[in-house]
């Protein structure tokens, strides 16, 4: 019988600092029952890389059962329908497929001098000393790229961003009928902006994204619109996500920790740094999974059909894992991160956002090496994601 714990997601001092409940969790062994999600929630780096690639869990409901959602959410669930994040094989194979004919790693490579220049351009448009990092710069580079990538225009990317806020609402703790009306909206109106560039370049293909989208196939199979429609939101809503929270949380990490010094010139060491915040503190803390059999995780048996959380962002402080978990040390070699999660649902805009972490922190620390916090950051109240409300600094002293 696992024990029973209760934390509130949407509580300020779970919020503002998760860590000590993960703590608490995991000293019991890392697995435990969230009664305020009503699941098994595994806390473990192993169990939850090893469910992660486990295929008797999934993200789709179990063959013969059906989620019900209410009809006013239609437009919302209409897109998940066609979400590779919420599809599994056979349809998940062919899509991922499809999608990562046109996401290559070459693209993304290939984006490296357009995301210096557009950091360097932001940097050069800051006004006065005092700037709210979060939105004049973290907020800004993965939303422009990621406009960029696809091929509509970036005077569209403020749109593009309240989109996508309002659409993850969704997978918020505080989900409430407001945000379910919002979310609604916006999937309509995102579907209906994105069906007619879909159009459009089926008539006029460009060198973007979404045509090396309609163009790719598969065994004589090509991406239908719907498809498109909505793997080009999940494109922008999840790597945008993701890219935000981690730069935000990695500028003020380091901040904090300024007594660390950074070697910017070395790639390995850049390289190892974003590892070290995306343990120390990573965008996204639960992901769930089906269960697509009665399966004993050692002493609970979770039946077919349950659900279970796997809490990513408790990962990084195991200490059977990871020495001093708690120490944020940027010469840590990591080799097992669950940021992006794992297994075939991997996060397919995983390596644009290192990238993009890659180059926007060295470019920001080297210009303004002197940043001070104006205040203490506060984190958003966006759990299952983790990320700042803002994070207002002052470039030079």
């Amino acid at each position: 019988m696992l024990e029973k714990v209760s934390q509130s997601p949407t509580n300020d001092d779970f919020v503002q600092n998760p860590y000590p409940f993960y703590k608490a969790c995991l000293a019991k062994g890392g697995k435990v029952f969230w009664s305020d999600y009503n699941m098994i929630s595994l806390f473990k780096h192993g169990d939850v890389s090893k469910i992660l690639k486990d295929r008797r869990f999934g993200r789709e409901y179990p063959e013969g059962k059906k989620l019900k959602h209410r009809k006013e959410l239609a437009a919302f669930y209409e897109l998940e329908n066609h979400s590779m994040l919420q599809l599994e094989p056979p349809k998940h194979t062919r899509l991922r497929g499809l999608v990562l004919r046109a996401f290559t790693s070459r693209k993304i490579n290939s984006m490296a001098e357009e995301i210096k220049f557009l950091c360097n351009q932001l940097m050069q448009n800051f006004s006065g000393n005092q700037v709210n990092i979060l939105n004049e710069y973290a907020n800004k580079i993965p939303v422009i790229i990621i406009a960029r990538l696809l091929g509509v225009p970036e005077k569209m990317s403020d749109q593009l961003l309240k989109w996508s806020n309002d659409m993850v609402m969704m997978y918020q703790a505080r989900r409430t009928e407001e945000h379910e009306v919002r979310a609604v909206k916006a999937s309509t109106e995102f579907s209906m902006f994105m069906r007619s560039y879909i159009d459009e370049r089926r008539c006029k293909p460009e060198d973007d994204l979404i045509t090396h989208l309609i163009s790719a196939e598969e065994n004589g199979e090509k991406l239908t619109t719907d498809e498109l429609i909505t793997t080009c939101i999940l494109l922008l809503n999840a790597g945008h996500e993701a890219t935000v929270h981690s730069l935000g949380n990695g500028v003020k990490i380091l901040i904090e920790k300024k007594k660390i010094k950074i070697d910017w010139q070395s790639e390995a060491k850049i390289n190892q740094l974003t590892e070290e915040i995306l343990r120390f503190d990573p965008p996204l803390h639960m992901f769930t999974r089906y269960a697509y059999e009665p399966i004993d995780l050692g002493g609970y048996t979770i039946k077919k059909g349950e659900e279970v959380a796997l809490i990513l962002g408790a990962t990084g402080r195991d200490n059977t894992v990871w020495s001093d978990p708690e120490y944020f040390n940027p010469d840590r070699i990591i080799k097992k991160n669950t940021a992006f999660g794992g297994g075939i649902h991997f996060c397919v805009g995983a390596a644009l956002a290192r990238l993009e972490m890659q180059i926007a922190l060295p470019m920001l620390f080297t210009k303004f090496p002197k940043m001070q916090l104006v205040e203490t950051p506060r984190y958003a109240d966006v759990y299952h994601f983790h990320g700042l409300e803002k994070l207002l600094v002052n470039l030079n002293e």
